[in-house]
């Protein structure tokens, strides 16, 4: 993959120099989804994944919204809107993109003390 198409500093809008398809959902609508070569997965995943730390292509997420696990590397990107989106291999069911994408030591997993946010005045 050309890195220099990257060189923008907001990857997201700007369109991935890949082929498409069409992505159909339930209700009969579709969207482009890019046909990634998985020797570009992790450069796309770099560009795209938009929190910190990137997960590694073998790791495995959950999709909030389906509540199905998957491995990162079979994450999904289509062009909607006149954006890149990063989605879930679940998502023409249930519409989970990266942001519903939940891994381990997430701050969803992390446990919660009440005793922690006690009041000073008590």
């Amino acid at each position: 993959m050309d890195s220099e198409f990257f060189s923008n500093e907001n990857p997201i809008e700007e369109r991935l120099p890949y082929p498409t398809r069409p992505m159909y959902f339930h209700d009969g609508t579709s969207v482009e989804e890019f046909i990634i070569p998985e020797e570009d997965k992790e450069i796309v995943l770099e560009q795209l994944y938009p929190f910190s730390p990137i997960p590694k292509l073998t790791d495995e997420v959950e999709d909030l919204h389906s509540g199905k696990k998957f491995i990162v590397k079979d994450f999904r990107v289509t062009w909607e809107h006149g954006m890149n989106y990063l989605v879930s291999p679940y998502y023409p069911e249930s519409g989970g993109t990266v942001i519903d994408w939940v891994g381990e030591g997430s701050w969803v997993d992390d446990e919660f003390d009440d005793g922690e946010m006690k009041d000073e005045d008590d």
